[in-house]
């Protein structure tokens, strides 16, 4: 007589297991979402850091321009105003390697004017006497007497005001990347302690762009150096 249990029994073992499957993937696919939202949860943060410093360079540029219809008398004219910067600098205790003269640059105003279009002086003989130094102090004493060279004939044109380099950046860099990332992390500290979570490991850092500049506009020689870090930490429960 044939046993028509076995079957039965056969189905009921394999439901069994099925159902036992579908709950296991349902527990591990819980698992794994709660991990991965555990592994999403992180907080942006931001750091910086400033530092005060002084220029320890300087380039300061002296365009001049003679004008007039007499060609060698305007060259004449030229390098006389050009001895008469190199002199003031000289004067002043700057090396003549501190001096760089340009090339000079001759237009001839009538060259595209016709009749009543031309201007009263057919050339203009230009060119620039740039004072290149690491004395900051000195040259700024220098400036306050620009006005000896006007007193002298030399008429000093637009693009003459000094520039001020801080040339030593990696010199407090790390140190000032450093304040800025301690910034960062206390802030992400507070901010872990009013979410009541746990501050864990970096996910992500970006240095973030260093700048230089003026501290305010009656002092260019003085500079703000100035750091920001961006920092993304994980939480945890």
């Amino acid at each position: 007589m044939p046993d028509n249990r076995r079957p039965s029994v056969t189905l009921l073992v394999s439901a069994v297991l099925l159902a036992a499957g579908f709950a296991l993937a349902g527990w591990f696919a819980a698992q794994g979402m709660a991990r991965l939202k555990t592994a999403d949860r992180y907080v942006t943060v931001k750091g910086s850091a400033e530092k005060i410093v002084e220029a320890d360079r300087v380039v300061w540029p002296l365009p001049h321009t003679v004008g007039g219809n007499d060609l060698a008398q305007v060259q004449r004219q030229l390098d006389t105003n050009t001895a008469a910067i190199r002199k003031f600098f000289v004067d002043a205790g700057f090396k003549p390697d501190d001096i760089v003269v340009s090339p000079p640059r001759l237009e001839d105003r009538w060259a595209y004017a016709y009749g009543d279009s031309r201007p009263p002086e057919r050339y203009r003989y230009s060119t620039t006497v740039s004072l290149r130094t690491t004395d900051v102090a000195k040259a700024l004493s220098v400036l306050r007497r620009s006005g000896e060279l006007v007193a002298q004939g030399v008429m000093i044109g637009e693009g003459s005001a000094p520039d001020f380099d801080y040339t030593k950046l990696n010199d407090i860099k790390p140190a000032l990347i450093a304040e800025a990332t301690a910034a960062a992390r206390d802030s992400a500290v507070q901010f872990a302690k009013d979410s009541d979570s746990r501050l864990g490991g970096i996910r992500s850092a970006n240095q973030g762009v260093v700048s230089i500049s003026d501290r305010d506009q009656s002092s260019p020689q003085v500079k703000r150096v100035r750091v920001v870090t961006t920092v993304e930490y994980f939480l945890r429960d």
